[in-house]
Parts: structure tokens; C-alpha cells; sequence
């Protein structure tokens, strides 16, 4: 597959996924806090997932195959010893990072949520959605050979 072809995928993944929690945090995270109601959260959770997740698995292929096309392969990963490497290196720690946040709020928190949980839900909610941002402004370094 073409690397612009690959290019256009992953960024159509990052628009849906960042823009979502985006939407999520700015525009539905408050009015769920104020009015302490878990279902308004569930309710665009099971309508967004529906986008969301196909757009994270997206961007996880096309991230790794772009990867392995600037000749980053995963016997690099973790080295940081290039720009490009880490690059790729911090994205997939904050995918870990973003793995670990999804996992957390799927086992523990949504399953039963409460008003009293919702709290620990937005921390949730902020972090992954200002881990997406971080990955977007990184990925941008990537036209300019990884250098920051």
C-alpha cells in the first residue's frame, strides 16, 4: 500500500479518535459531572465506541506498517537512538498508556458506574484524551525527519 494512502488512513483514525474525546471531554464531560449522571456518559460511550475503536485498530496498523516503511522496525522500538525512533517509541509508550486507561475504565469503572465513580471516570476520560493530543502533535514531527 501506498505510504500516502497509509498517511491518509491514520489521520483519518486520529481525527475520529482525538475529535471524539474531544467532543467527549469539552463538550459531554461537564454537563455529566454537573448533572452527575453516568447514563448521558454510557449513552455517547456506546454510540462513539461504535467509530472509535475501529480508528484506534486503524491507527495502530498504519502507524506500525509507516513505521516500518521510514525503517523503524520493532527490533528499534525503545532504543530512542534516531528522531524517528523516538518518535515511534513515544507513541506506542502512550499507546501502552492509552491501552492501560481503556482497560482500567472497561474492568472497573464502567461495568457499575456511579455518580460517585464518575469523577475517576473524567480523570480517565482527560488523560486519554490528552494522551491522543500529545500523539497527534508527535506524529507531526514526523515530517520533519522525528527532530522536536
Amino acid at each position: 500500500m501506498p505510504h500516502h494512502l497509509l498517511l491518509i488512513i491514520h489521520l483519518l483514525g486520529a481525527a475520529i479518535w482525538v475529535g471524539g474525546h474531544l467532543v467527549l471531554s469539552i463538550g459531554i464531560l461537564p454537563e455529566v459531572l454537573k448533572k452527575k449522571s453516568p447514563e448521558l456518559l454510557l449513552n455517547f460511550e456506546r454510540k462513539y465506541e461504535k467509530i472509535g475503536m475501529p480508528a484506534l485498530v486503524l491507527m495502530v496498523v498504519t502507524g506500525i506498517w509507516m513505521a516500518y516503511n521510514y525503517g523503524v522496525g520493532s527490533s528499534q522500538w525503545f532504543h530512542f537512538a534516531t528522531p524517528l525512533e523516538c518518535v515511534v517509541s513515544l507513541k506506542l509508550t502512550l499507546l501502552l498508556s492509552t491501552v492501560l486507561f481503556a482497560l482500567s475504565a472497561n474492568i472497573f469503572l464502567l461495568p457499575n458506574l456511579t455518580p460517585k465513580k464518575l469523577p475517576i471516570m473524567a480523570f480517565h476520560i482527560i488523560c486519554v484524551t490528552l494522551i491522543g493530543v500529545v500523539m497527534l502533535i508527535l506524529g507531526s514531527f514526523v515530517r520533519y525527519g522525528g527532530a522536536f
